[in-house]
């Protein structure tokens, strides 16, 4: 019998801010997950996004399924917390004002087009994540990212500028794959139990 999506999501969370804790040092939690879960250890793929005072953290993940879920989303909380090059480490002081989200990942699917503007056709909007990848540059954004860049043409080219490319580059050996995500957040099951 599968475990209802929202269960789910508060085990991830919970496995994430136990890694994190303890890579801390900071652990007065312990990690209390039936052994009897068999999708923790099939492969998964993560993105564990930390945020403070509604602020980016952190964000690390991985893109395609390689790991056992329960290590996947271990590791990459850890690496939000303190290996993302964008952020000094986090501090045992901060980790109760941190709020934990993750990201579980469907396969990619590339994508198939024969120009920028059909590409640009193709991404759906709060829907779709999307990897880029032309020679050693790649960059993706998770569906979350169109909360702040509406427009597929700012998004693409924001995602450009993440792999370190112009915004207006273009060439027809530029892939893209997208993907979506289940996700969940600590605020959101914060909000469940205080209205609860």
């Amino acid at each position: 019998m599968s475990l209802e999506k929202n269960e789910q999501g508060k085990i991830l969370l919970h496995i994430a801010r136990v890694a994190i804790a303890r890579a801390l040092r900071a652990s007065g939690q312990s990690l209390t997950i039936d052994e009897q879960l068999p999708w923790l250890s099939r492969p998964g793929a993560t993105f564990v996004t930390l945020t403070q005072s509604g602020d980016l953290r952190g964000c690390i993940g991985s893109l395609q399924a390689r790991n056992p879920l329960i290590e996947d989303v271990s590791n990459n909380a850890v690496a939000a917390a303190l290996h993302d090059p964008r952020f000094m480490p986090l501090t045992a002081n901060e980790l109760s004002m941190v709020n934990v989200e993750v990201s579980l990942l469907s396969d990619l699917q590339p994508l198939d087009f024969d120009s920028e503007a059909d590409a640009l056709a193709q991404l759906r909007p709060n829907i779709d994540g999307i990897v880029l990848e032309y020679g050693a540059y790649r960059s993706t954004f998770l569906p979350q990212v169109w909360e702040s860049l509406p427009q597929p043409q700012q998004f693409l080219a924001q995602l450009k500028s993440k792999a370190r490319l112009s915004e207006n580059f273009w060439t027809e050996d530029i892939k893209l794959s997208r993907y979506t995500v289940s996700k969940w957040r600590e605020a959101d099951f914060a909000k469940e139990y205080a209205h609860g």
